[in-house]
Order: C-alpha cells, then structure tokens, then sequence
C-alpha cells in the first residue's frame, strides 16, 4: 500500500504531492498525520490518499517513519475542500490544510488539560471510624467527601493540607479519577435553557421555504431588527433533530459574545465557539470538542467556516455583506465560496442574511440562482428609525467648527435626559488621522509602510494602523524646520474627549481597536454600557451591526463622507450598507429611534436612499451603473500583487508579468475589458514595497482565470506573487 502526502512546508517549490510506501506493521488511515523522511531530515505530513502502486521505481520510495495520531485528522469532507479551493483560488495545499487544522492541533505544544477529582471509596466509608480520633484532619475530609461525593485534588490538598489528603489515597481511605478539563471559551455567559420563542407568520414561512430546499443557498433580505437571528434558530433546531450539526457565522469577534449568549441559552452545551481571540488552549479544546462530536453548533467568525463538523444540516452566515468575510491575507479565500462548497457536498441548506445584501448576492437572488426570503418588517412592528441628514457646509458656514452639529447636540441631551443611550459612529480610531506641517505640506509617514501616522493623544505617540510601529509625535517639520503644525482628521478618542466637555456626568465608552486588545474586552464594553443609563458609546465599525440594546434611541453617524469617496468601484455600496446597519441600532424595542446623519454632501443619491430605507431602488441604480461599466457582477476583477523588499525586483517582476498578460489579452481579445499595470496605492507595507497588475475580465471566464493563475506562478524566495479575484480593498 501508498500513500499520497503532502509535506508540512510552506514552499511553492514544495507544493506537491510524494509518494511514500505504507509500513507493514502499521494501519495508515487517509487524512491521517504521518512522520516521514525528507531529504535529510524528518518532517510531518499528511495522507491524501492511499493507493495499491505507485509509478515510481521501488528504491526512489521511502516508507512513512510512524503515525503522529491514531486516528484520521482530516475528515472526508475537508480533503474534498481542498482540492476544491486548489482549484478555484490556486491555493497551495499546505496553506489549505492550515487552515482545516490549525496550529494548535499541529504542532503538538498545546496538550489536553487534566483535573483530578478525590471520592470517599467504600471502603473509606465501612472504616471511617477506624481513624484515629488524634487525624481531625483526616476526619474532616472524609466527612467533606461524604457530603459532596466528589471534589478537586487541589482543592481539597489547599484546605486539609497535602500530607492529609496523600495520607488517605495511601489508606485506601480516598480514591482519585483524573478527567480531562475543558477549557470553554466565554464560561461567563453560561444562561439557563430557554424554550423557542413563537415565530410570526412571516418568520415560520421563511423557516420553512429553507427547509424545503428548493434552491441550495437562501438569501434571507430582512430589514434591522426583523428577527433573523429566530430564523436561522429553528433552522439549525431543525438540523439537530435530525441528527446534523450547523455553523453559524457572525463578521465581528465583537458579535461573538451575543451570539453564544443566545446560542448556548437555547442550545445548551451543544454549542462551541472559534475565533481567533481564544486562547491557544480554548481552540484546542473546542476544535477536538467539534471533530469528537461533542459539540454539534459551532459559533464563530470566518475562520469557524472550517469547523471539522460532520452531517452538516445548515450554514448560516449573518451579515453576508461585511467585508471580514473575505480574507485579505495568505491564503486569500471568500467564506461564502467555502460556504457553498460545503453546503453542496452535505447537501445542505446555505442560508446568507442580510439587511444590506451585497450587490453580487441579490443579483443572483434576482436572476434565480438564490432562493429570495423577505423580512419587511420589524418583530416589534415599531418603524425603522427617522434618518435626519443635516449638512455640516451649513454648520461651518453658520460658524459651528465643531465635530458635532447643532441637531446631534441637541438629541443627545434630550436622550440623556430621558435616561436613553445614545450611539456615535465614526469609522475613524485614534486622535486624529495624521500630523501635518502648514508651511510645506510633509505629512508623518511610518518609515516602513507608505501611509501616513495616526496621532493617539491617550498615549501621546503615532502610530501605524498596518504594521503597529509606534513613534514620538512631531514638535517641529523635519522637512522645513517649521513648528506650526497641524492634525488632521478627527477619530474616536478625540470625539470622546470633545463629549466630556459637554457631557461631563455622562458615562462614555469607546470602542474600537485600541480599546479591544485584550481578551474579552468587547464583551466587557458591551456589558457596562448596556447596564449604564443614560450613556454614550463610540465606536467604529465594530459597533455599526449585530447589537440589540433596547435603551439606544439614538444614532449619530458623524463623518458618513468618510467611505462615500474612496477609490472603489464599491464605494456607494459600502457606505448604503455602512449606514443602514449603524442606523439600524436604534429603536430596536418599544423606544422609537432616531439617526442624525453629517455630511458634506446632503444631496448625494446614496443618503436619500438610506433616509427611506430603500434598498431595492438602491440597488437597481448600482446594478445598472456596474453594468454600464462591467464591473462585478458583470464581470470579475483579478489583482495580481507583486511584494517584496527590493524595490527594483518587485517593478522588474510586475512590468514582465504585466507583458505576459498583454499577450494573454492579444489572444483573447473579446473577454478582457481592463488591463494596467501600476504602483499600488500603499506602496510600501511592513518594509515591502508593493505593485499591482488589474485586469477585469469576463464573469464566466475559469479557463482565462487559470491562465492567469499559472502566469503569476513565480517561484522566488525574495518575491511574492498574490492572485485576488474580485478583492473587497484594492488598497
């Protein structure tokens, strides 16, 4: 017998498949980690496949060295995956397989935490009395034994001291029985069960239109607060009754804590959690909770899309739309892709749900690939929150400089006066978004990134938002000389900072990146402010969508133009979907909302439709206009990044491949609508500098999309080379 397998290096050159000969005296299972030689050292590894012979000379075969497991660490279905993605993202299998198992599982470092537990045995019980009466010690521990049946060694050794409790186990006075310990991720958020909440009419329709599987993936278009969540419940209720298990995704680490909370009331212990704030030993023992089937709903963000769950009987992303399902970093992948990939194999329903959809999912509800379901309406039946749009020119004009305009102030105070809670959204963090010199214009820039540093007056110090380098902020120009210098835009911490001053008995927390670094501090944010009334939260993205507070009446989105104007051929969409979920935060319950929205552009197409809430005429506006201009999804856009840091090699390398792509065009002249090759627009991240070649090309293209692929297939250890399809940031 061979074996297929795939070493564990993360190498082009190594990205390939060798056979080694299985052990007689070792039953090698597929799937599973094997030790294998390698050159001139030993590696792990992992069987993609077993077979009777080989095309290969019998002395060119090694033998695999032994088994790391006993058992299979890749499931069937996953090492379906990940040929799938092979094929669809040109993904080295290796990185596939990191991200089927992750690295706690691989390396071996990370173990099963024990906890031994003491017991009065029987025979402890017949002779208690034999004791003598000089061991009070002794004594008081059987007698605590006899009461609680069980308890921790620790605990016990800490309370009647070590010699006490070594004294009994040697008697045979006490027993022991060591268990593994679960190390379960938010332990806080343990509620008692609640029974299923009664669904409406509209709710039990769209639940069963799901179940009936007339199309594989569902889009589920429900407006803020129509009780999607409910939905995808009874979905998932529905899978475990039939003896299947369910992944529900959520974009934001910050949305994880709420969800679980819901999850485990209903569910119970059933439910497990990843995301990539656990801790090295909370993903272990979630990840072998999933693969053990311990577990049967797994909670989490994008990467829980890999959960090793088995007999899926339902996939339910939430808030398709967000950006965070998409990875930016190596490997590069779409959730929603691995989504359907999975749903296909399990034949499952795949259910995306959205108040905001993205372009490219309605499209294809619309032309009849997805299954359509409609939520127009608030559980509550209260209306959607008043959007005001006031127009900050007027503000500046009438003499107001300040961040906040007169109207926002206003609904503030009167939320604070009605002991409501009040959310401010600006998708800025820091001070201020760079430091300036008025004389000649020099921006502080990060010395191995080009973008510019952000002011955080909290710890008085620049620093950079890509990298994380940190600098001493500027007392004069470098440049000139000139001390008169100027910050920028304005960010969160200073919106805190200017709210004190004119709430100054008002409880005000903030949320954003720098306030969530450490472990659970959203959960923690989230917590305080909800029991704190009146108060204010800012925030950044991370607050625009998900949470349910039933006192915020108010929502004030302070620099909406922010996203409008970015170099994106989605820019509009973005911003539509940027502030009807951040709108969406107010008026939940029985309070009615309001939205204050500031912009510079009061009369933009883009706010009246998020004033009315309109999303279909949105939509047939962007639809037309993409089409008009072949873009996604008309079309598919391919980024070809070039990094490395020599500056020269990586222009050197982008102008060849962009010459090998012309030719590629020459010959298929009718299916490209774009081609250039360019600097990227941060040139320079993490000391590498950075180019880029866009294409787009014709939508149903698979066949030009793996030309392109195998053109950019460069192997070389001083350059990297990224294929994107369709990127959500062309940045």
């Amino acid at each position: 017998m061979f074996a297929e397998v795939i070493v564990d290096v993360s190498t082009n050159s190594l990205d390939k498949i060798f056979d080694y000969e299985c052990p007689e005296n070792q039953t090698i299972l597929l799937g599973q980690r094997v030790l294998v030689p390698f050159g001139n050292r030993t590696i792990q590894g992992y069987v993609l496949n077993l077979k009777e012979t080989t095309n290969l000379n019998k002395n060119q075969i090694k033998q695999i060295l032994k088994p790391l497991d006993n058992f299979a660490i890749i499931i069937p279905e996953m090492l379906n995956l990940i040929f799938e993605l092979k094929n669809i993202y040109n993904l080295r299998i290796i990185d596939i397989l990191h991200l089927i198992v992750p690295s706690q599982i691989r390396s071996g470092k990370v173990k099963s935490q024990t906890e031994t537990f003491c017991y009065l045995t029987s025979f402890g019980m017949e002779h208690l009395n034999k004791i003598k009466a000089n061991s009070k010690n002794q004594i008081s521990a059987c007698a605590y034994l006899k009461n609680v049946a069980s308890e921790s060694i620790v605990k016990l050794k800490k309370q009647f001291g070590n010699a006490t409790i070594n004294k009994l186990i040697e008697k045979g006075f006490v027993g022991f029985v060591t268990e593994n310990k679960s190390r379960l991720p938010m332990q806080e958020i343990s509620p008692n069960l609640e029974d299923d909440l009664v669904l409406t009419k509209k709710q039990m329709e769209a639940v069963n239109q799901i179940l009936s599987k007339q199309k594989l993936v569902n889009l589920l278009f429900g407006v803020t607060g129509s009780g999607k969540t409910e939905v995808y419940m009874h979905v998932i209720k529905n899978a475990l009754k039939n003896n299947q298990t369910a992944i529900m995704l959520v974009p934001e680490i910050s949305l994880t804590p709420k969800t679980v909370k819901q999850f485990r009331a209903r569910f119970g212990s059933t439910v497990a959690v990843l995301h990539s704030g656990l801790s090295d030993g909370e993903k272990y023992d979630e990840w072998f909770r999933i693969f053990n089937g311990e577990a049967k709903i797994v909670v989490g963000a994008r990467s829980a899309i890999f959960a090793p769950l088995k007999n899926l009987g339902a996939i339910i992303i939430d808030e398709e739309h967000d950006g965070s399902y998409q990875s930016e970093n190596n490997p590069r992948y779409e959730t929603n892709e691995v989504a359907f990939i999975r749903a296909k194999y399990n034949n499952c329903p795949l259910v995306l749900g959205s108040a905001t959809p993205t372009i490219e999912s309605f499209y294809k509800a619309q032309n009849g690939s997805y299954n359509l379901i409609t939520l127009n309406e608030r559980i509550n039946k209260m209306p959607l929150p008043k959007m005001q749009i006031v127009d900050m020119c007027k503000e500046f004009r009438s003499g107001n400089t300040s961040i906040f305009s007169g109207e926002l102030i206003n609904e503030i105070s009167k939320s604070i006066n009605n002991n409501e809670q009040t959310i401010l959204f600006l998708n800025r963090r820091g001070f201020s978004s760079f430091q300036m010199c008025r004389e000649c214009g020099y921006v502080a820039k990060c010395s191995d990134c080009d973008v510019s540093l952000v002011y955080h007056k909290e710890d008085n110090l620049l620093k950079c938002h890509y990298c994380g380098k940190k600098f001493k902020p500027l007392t004069k120009c470098p440049n000139c000389g000139n001390v008169n210098l100027k910050l920028g835009n304005t960010g969160t911490e200073k919106v805190v900072e200017e709210l004190k001053q004119i709430f100054p008995k008002t409880p005000i927390f903030r949320m954003d990146n720098d306030t969530t670094t450490t472990k659970n501090a959203h959960a923690k944010i989230l917590t305080e402010f909800e029991k704190t009334k009146p108060s204010i939260l800012v925030g950044t993205q991370m607050i625009a969508k998900g949470h349910d507070f039933p006192s915020v009446t108010l929502v004030g989105i302070l620099d909406a133009d922010l996203s409008l104007f970015y170099s994106d051929y989605k820019a509009n969409e973005k911003t539509y979907q940027l502030v009807t979920q951040v709108a969406g935060r107010a008026g939940r319950k029985n309070l009615e909302g309001k939205v204050v929205l500031q912009t510079f552009f009061p009369k933009h197409y883009v706010y009246n439709f998020c004033a009315n809430y309109d999303y279909l005429r949105f939509y047939n506006k962007e639809i037309n206009l993409r089409e008009t201009a072949s873009f996604p999804p008309f079309s598919k856009i391919i980024r070809v990044l070039v990094t490395s840091e020599d500056n020269e090699l990586a222009k050197n390398l982008t102008h060849n491949l962009f010459l090998k792509f012309k030719d590629l065009r020459i010959n298929n002249k009718t299916e490209f609508y774009f081609l250039e090759a360019m600097r990227s627009p941060h040139a320079k991240i993490k000391k590498k500098f950075r180019y880029q070649v866009l294409m787009r090309i014709k939508e149903n293209n698979q066949n030009l999309v793996k030309q392109i692929f195998e053109i950019s297939n460069i192997t070389n250890k001083n350059v990297t080379v990224f294929v994107e399809v369709n990127p959500q940031n062309l940045g």
